[in-house]
């Protein structure tokens, strides 16, 4: 029986493409996008510098990489389909709290996630708008199948109501971990806390509903 090739050119090219992937994440933890160089992710990596430029172009495409291969929002095109016809039952209200809920989770819980959204707030940069572009694009295909035929005719303007339940989920998220400062008397430093963020979540989702 032939053994089994653990290694190999394109197999160390892979592992270290997703090194420099992770070491670009462990200094957005620490430092912010102002710490990143070419020099400091291949020092921290521990690989020659060039190998960034040969397997990614640019320390741009460097970032381009770890900005897909990390964001939180992660319905692809050809999952659309499915979440159209397992919204057929409640017209997209269980989808609607869902993507809420695990926006928040994500947000909470995950430093680099809110390094990303803190960056895409505070600069103007091209990959950032597409990236940005990316989720409204998905966001719109998932709305317009699921939720615009439902609030048809009806006085609520439900894409409206959900942009601010998204852009609270953001503030809040972001403002618990950079202030770490109760908002309004809710303390999201603990669990109880989140807890009843949800909790509200879903209750203004069920008056959107009503």
């Amino acid at each position: 029986m032939a053994r089994k090739v653990t290694d190999g050119p394109v197999r160390n090219k892979e592992r270290t493409k997703s090194n420099l992937i992770t070491s670009l994440g462990e200094i957005l933890k620490k430092d912010g996008f102002s710490g990143l160089s070419i020099s400091r992710v291949a020092d921290v990596a521990k690989v020659d510098r060039r190998l960034i430029y040969d397997y990614f172009g640019s320390l741009e495409g460097l970032v381009k990489e770890y900005l897909n291969t990390n964001d939180y929002w992660k319905i692809s095109p050809e999952e659309i389909g499915d979440i159209v016809l397992s919204s057929e039952g409640d017209a997209g209200k269980t989808l609607a709290y869902n993507v809420l809920e695990n926006q928040f989770d994500s947000l909470i819980k995950n430093e680099e996630m809110r390094r990303i959204i803190t960056w895409g707030l505070s600069e103007k940069l091209p990959i950032l708008k597409e990236l940005d572009l990316k989720r409204e694009n998905i966001g719109n295909q998932v709305l317009s199948a699921v939720f615009d035929k439902h609030f048809e005719g009806s006085d609520k303007n439900f894409r409206a109501m959900y942009a601010l339940l998204m852009g609270g989920v953001y503030y809040l998220t972001l403002h618990a971990k950079m202030q770490e400062n109760p908002f309004c008397g809710v303390d999201l430093q603990q669990p109880s806390g989140q807890e009843e963020i949800k909790k509200a979540l879903k209750q203004l989702i069920d008056l959107a509903y009503a």
